[in-house]
Parts: structure tokens; sequence; C-alpha cells
């Protein structure tokens, strides 16, 4: 593992532990060269799967792509990042496991958008505005109510 401080190739582990909920390994980690300490996180990771985006586009599933859209959409609600650190595991896992190797970037919105629906509303209008494309306050007007229909039944 490359040092993120000085780039030098030899880093030792110096202490190993699974997360909290057992999904990957948390590793401490220190250079030998320049001595800093830090973390990495290795999970596991079923098949390469292929993300195909609008315009026929494709590029390789990332994680991290789908952690920054729903922080971004759950940024300043009082929600647990355990609780959204699960959503994300589960929506990885369902795509890596779904036994296909290109999956629609429109799928992976919409299981985006039915786990945020259940944590937070707030959360789940701000994610469909960029990935329905609302361009007008009309459109989040119609989605809240539909929102807002759905919470009353």
């Amino acid at each position: 593992m490359r040092c993120p401080f000085c780039a030098h190739d030899d880093t030792q582990v110096k202490d190993s532990r699974p997360t909290e909920d057992n999904a990957s390994i948390r590793r401490r980690r220190q250079c030998s060269s320049c001595g800093a300490r830090f973390t990495t996180f290795e999970r596991v990771q079923l098949r390469e799967v292929v993300v195909v985006k609008s315009g026929d586009r494709r590029e390789p599933f990332e994680r991290s792509k789908l952690e920054q859209s729903i922080a971004l959409a759950c940024r300043k609600r009082d929600i647990e990042q355990e609780r959204l650190d699960q959503l994300i595991s589960g929506i990885q896992r369902q795509v890596e496991t779904s036994g296909e190797a290109e999956v629609p970037s429109a799928r992976i919105g919409e299981l985006v958008m039915e786990g945020l629906r259940q944590i937070d509303s707030v959360a789940y209008i701000r994610f469909a505005s960029v990935y329905r494309d609302f361009s007008e306050a009309r459109d989040f007007e119609e989605f809240a109510s539909t929102v807002q229909q759905a919470a009353k039944e």
C-alpha cells in the first residue's frame, strides 16, 4: 500500500479489525519511510460491474460515487451514518449479485430512491430532484405531494 503522505511503497499493517457492520476490514498502517500512520478499509468485491450511463457511456461501478450522491442528498439531515452505510452496502450488494455484468444507471438510481424514501423524505426529494432532473418549482411541488400521499397511506 502506497503512503498517502510521502508516496513510499512500503507500509506495514499495525492493527486490523472488522468494522461494526462486518462489511469491511479496517487496517491501521504505518509508513516505513516517513513514519506516518493512516487507515485503510478493505471491502469484498464480488464481481466487476459496469454501469451503463445515458448516451450508452460505460464506466466501472464505484462505491465512492454512490456514497457521494447519497451524502449530498442527506446533507444536514439528522441521519445516522451507520444507516447510510447499510443502505450503500445493500445497494452495492444488489448490483454485484444481480448476475449481470452491466447495470443501467437508472436501476441504481431507483435503488437509491427506494432506500432514501424509507429513511428520510427530504433526502428522498433532494435525490429525486437531481435524478429526475426537476427544472421548475412546480416539479418539486408535484413530487412532494406524491410523497405526502404515500406517507398518509
